[in-house]
C-alpha cells in the first residue's frame, strides 16, 4: 500500500467508498488532488480541469452506487479523479504513456468507463441512451452524465436536453461550471452562467443558508442540510434554472462544487429523485494548486513540470506548423480585411491566440460547435468574405455534412486549415487526425493540400487566400517540419507537384504527401547507399493530382511507393492507384505506405510512426520489400 495515499491506495473499486465516513471522504479528496498533481507533473496531461472536479467526483461516488449506477463523463479533461477512484492509482504514473492509461475514457480500460469519450458534448446523449437501456432491460440503478460549461453550449447537448426533458428520462445531468474552458467561454449561455455567478445576493443567500443550517441542532440540522442546496434555487428560479425547467428538467443549484458536505447532501437526495434532474455545480479550475487557479488556461494541458517550482517549460526549437499558420493568418488578414478566422474553442491549439488579440474584429470563436462554425463560414463566403476555418482534423469530422451541403455543393470558397492531421501522440485515437483525406477527397470541387514544411505552409496559405473557385483544405501535422529539405522551390499552383530528387536512372519513385516528404527524402538517401536510385516527389496536392508529373516519373522509374500519414483506404494512395489503373500502369510494382486499418493507441509521434513504418527506415524497408516482390514475380 502506498503510504502517501493511505485511503486511495486501498480502493480497488468505488463500492469501497461507501465504507468511509464523511471525515475520511474529506481526506480521500485531498489524496486524490495530491495524486493528480504528483503524477501529471511527471507524465503531462490535463491538470487544472481535473483539480477542479475532485470533491464533485468523491461526492458523486460516495452517493451513487457504482457499478449498479452509471456515471458518464464528457471527454477526459475532468475525469482523472474518476480514474483514481475506480482502482487505477497503481497505473496512474503510466497516464498517456505508450501502453499505459489513456488520458480519456475508454470502455476497454475499465468496466467503470461506461462510455468512451474524447470529443466534447457527448455525455448527455450517451447518458440518455444508457438510461433507456436500463429501463428497457429492467436493470436497476441510475445514470449520471457530467458535462462542462463549455461542452454544454454544443448543439448535441441541447438536442439531448430537449429530448431528455420531453421524454421524462430518468437521468441526472451534472454541470461542472468551472468558469473557464480551454478557451474563454463564448455565447449567450456562457454569458448567462457568468451573470448568475456574479449575483452578490445569490452568493449571500447561499452563505446565509449555510450559516443558518450550521446553527440548527440535530436532527433538524441534518434534515435542513439536505435542503440548503436548494435555497437559492427557490429564491430565484427564473434567474437560475428557468431555461432547464422549461425544457422539463428539475433544476438544483447553483451549489459550491468544492463544499463536500453540501455536495454529499445534494447527491444523496438526488439519487432518490426520478425523472430528469439537472444539478448546477460551480467549481474552480485548478483548485488546490495556486498557479493553476491563477491561470487555468495555461495549466489546462501541461507537459511534465516541477510542482514545487510551479513553472512550465517554455517551448523551444523550430517553428511549428501551428505557429506558422497563426503568423500567416495574421499577415493575410492584416493585408485584406475580408479575411476572417474562425475556430471552435481552440484558439491556442490552432495558433490563433495572437490573431484574436491583434485582429479581434476579424476573429470568431464559435465554441464547441464545429457544424455551426462551418456553415457560418459558408454564409460569410456567400456574402463576400474570406473565411479561414481552423479546426483540428479529428474535430472537423463532426461537420462533414456541413462541408458537403453548405460549402462544397455551393462551391463557396471557404478555406479549411486542419491542424493535427496524422498522428498526434499522447492524446491517442480520439485525437489522431487520420480520416480527413478519406472524407475530403470524395467531395466534388474540394481542393486538398499538404505542405512539406512550415515555409510551404505559408506559401500555401497565401495561395488559398487568393483562390476563390471553390473550397480548399490544407492538412498539416502537429509539431515542427524538417528544415533539412532542399530549398529549391517552385511556386504553388493548383494541382502541381514538386520533384525534390530526380536521378538520371531511377528504379523507383516515392510519391510523398505532406508529413511524409521528409522521411521519403531521408529514405532516398538510405536507399542510395544500397545502390537504389529513387525519385522523390512532394505531391503538394492530394486533390487534384498532378497527373502529368506522376505519370511521367512513374513511367521512367517503373516502380512506385506512395506514402501518406493517413488511413489506408480512400486517401492519396488510392487516388494514385486509380490514376495508374486508368492509364494502363496497374501492372507496375506498387506499394502503399499508410497507417494501419485500426484505431491507433497513444504514444509519442516518433514511436507511433516507427511502428507504422512511416519513418525513413520504414519507407526504405518497404522499398526493399517491393524490389524483392517484383523480383519473385519475374
Amino acid at each position: 500500500m502506498d503510504p502517501t495515499f493511505p485511503i486511495l491506495a486501498r480502493l480497488v473499486s468505488p463500492e469501497q467508498i461507501h465504507e468511509l465516513d464523511d471525515k475520511e471522504l474529506r481526506s480521500l479528496a485531498d489524496e486524490v488532488r495530491a495524486a493528480i498533481l504528483a503524477n501529471v507533473s511527471r507524465t503531462g496531461g490535463h491538470l487544472s480541469s481535473n483539480l477542479g472536479t475532485v470533491e464533485l467526483t468523491v461526492a458523486l461516488y460516495a452517493s451513487f452506487k457504482l457499478p449498479v449506477d452509471t456515471v458518464v463523463w464528457d471527454t477526459g479533461h475532468q475525469a482523472y479523479p474518476h480514474k483514481l477512484l475506480t482502482g487505477r492509482l497503481d497505473r496512474f504514473d503510466t497516464l498517456r504513456k505508450e501502453g499505459g492509461l489513456s488520458g480519456f475514457l475508454r470502455r476497454d480500460e475499465s468496466p467503470y468507463d461506461a462510455f468512451g469519450a474524447g470529443h466534447a458534448g457527448t455525455a448527455i446523449s450517451a447518458g440518455l441512451g444508457l438510461s433507456a437501456a436500463k429501463e428497457r432491460l429492467g436493470q436497476p440503478g441510475k445514470v449520471v452524465s457530467v458535462t462542462g460549461d463549455s461542452a454544454i453550449a454544443s448543439g448535441m447537448c441541447w438536442e439531448a436536453l430537449n429530448h431528455g426533458g420531453a421524454s421524462n428520462a430518468n437521468l441526472t445531468v451534472v454541470l461542472n461550471d468551472n468558469r473557464m474552458s480551454i478557451a474563454p467561454g463564448v455565447g449567450a449561455l456562457h454569458g448567462h452562467l457568468a451573470r448568475l455567478r456574479a449575483k452578490p445576493w445569490l452568493q449571500d443567500a447561499a452563505a446565509r443558508a449555510k450559516e443558518l443550517v450550521d446553527k440548527m441542532p440535530d436532527p433538524v440540522g441534518r434534515v435542513a442540510a439536505g435542503l440548503r442546496h436548494g435555497i437559492t434555487h427557490y429564491l430565484a428560479p427564473e434567474e437560475t434554472g428557468a431555461v432547464f425547467e422549461e425544457m422539463g428538467w428539475e433544476y438544483i443549484g447553483p451549489v459550491d462544487g468544492h463544499d463536500l458536505p453540501t455536495l454529499l447532501s445534494v447527491f444523496r437526495s438526488v439519487r432518490d429523485l426520478n425523472g430528469p434532474v439537472f444539478v448546477h455545480a460551480m467549481t474552480v479550475k485548478g483548485k488546490g494548486y495556486p498557479q493553476a487557479e491563477a491561470d487555468s488556461r495555461k495549466w489546462h494541458g501541461v507537459v511534465p513540470f516541477d510542482p514545487s517550482v510551479g513553472e512550465l517549460a517554455k517551448a523551444a526549437g523550430p517553428v511549428t506548423y501551428m505557429q506558422a499558420f497563426g503568423e500567416a493568418a495574421i499577415e493575410l488578414a492584416s493585408a485584406d480585411p475580408k479575411v476572417v478566422a474562425i475556430t471552435a474553442a481552440m484558439p491556442d491549439g490552432t495558433g490563433l491566440t495572437k490573431f484574436a488579440a491583434e485582429l479581434p474584429d476579424q476573429y470568431m470563436d464559435v465554441g464547441i460547435a464545429e457544424e455551426h462554425g462551418v456553415t457560418l463560414a459558408a454564409g460569410m463566403a456567400a456574402g463576400g468574405l474570406k473565411p479561414f476555418v481552423a479546426i483540428y482534423s479529428t474535430f472537423l469530422q463532426r461537420a462533414f455534412d456541413n462541408i458537403v451541403h453548405d460549402v462544397a455543393l455551393q462551391r463557396l470558397p471557404v478555406r479549411f486549415f486542419l491542424d493535427r492531421a496524422g498522428l498526434v501522440g499522447d492524446d491517442g485515437p480520439t485525437h489522431h487526425g487520420v480520416l480527413d483525406l478519406a472524407y475530403l477527397l470524395p467531395i466534388p470541387g474540394m481542393t486538398v493540400l499538404a505542405p512539406r514544411d512550415v515555409t510551404e505552409l505559408r506559401e500555401m496559405a497565401r495561395w488559398m487566400a487568393a483562390y476563390d473557385d471553390g473550397p480548399t483544405a490544407m492538412r498539416y501535422p502537429r509539431g515542427a517540419g524538417d528544415d533539412r529539405l532542399p530549398e529549391s522551390r517552385s511556386p504553388i499552383a493548383r494541382g502541381r507537384a514538386e520533384i525534390l530528387v530526380r536521378p538520371d536512372r531511377p528504379s523507383i519513385v516515392i510519391l510523398a504527401l505532406g508529413s511524409m516528404v521528409s522521411p521519403a527524402w531521408e529514405a532516398s538517401r538510405l536507399l542510395k547507399e544500397k545502390g537504389i536510385e529513387a525519385t522523390v516527389v512532394n505531391a503538394r496536392f492530394a486533390k487534384p493530382l498532378d497527373e502529368e508529373t506522376i505519370l511521367d516519373v512513374v513511367r521512367q522509374a517503373g516502380r512506385v511507393l506512395v506514402a501518406e500519414e493517413a488511413a489506408p483506404h480512400g486517401g492519396f494512395g488510392d487516388a494514385v492507384a486509380c490514376l495508374l489503373r486508368e492509364n494502363g500502369l496497374a501492372g507496375l510494382p506498387f506499394a502503399h505506405a499508410a497507417l494501419p486499418d485500426a484505431f491507433i493507441e497513444h504514444g509519442s509521434q516518433a514511436s507511433l510512426r516507427k511502428t507504422a513504418k512511416l519513418d525513413a527506415e520504414g519507407l526504405a524497408g518497404r522499398v526493399s520489400e517491393l524490389f524483392a516482390r517484383s523480383a519473385m514475380a519475374r
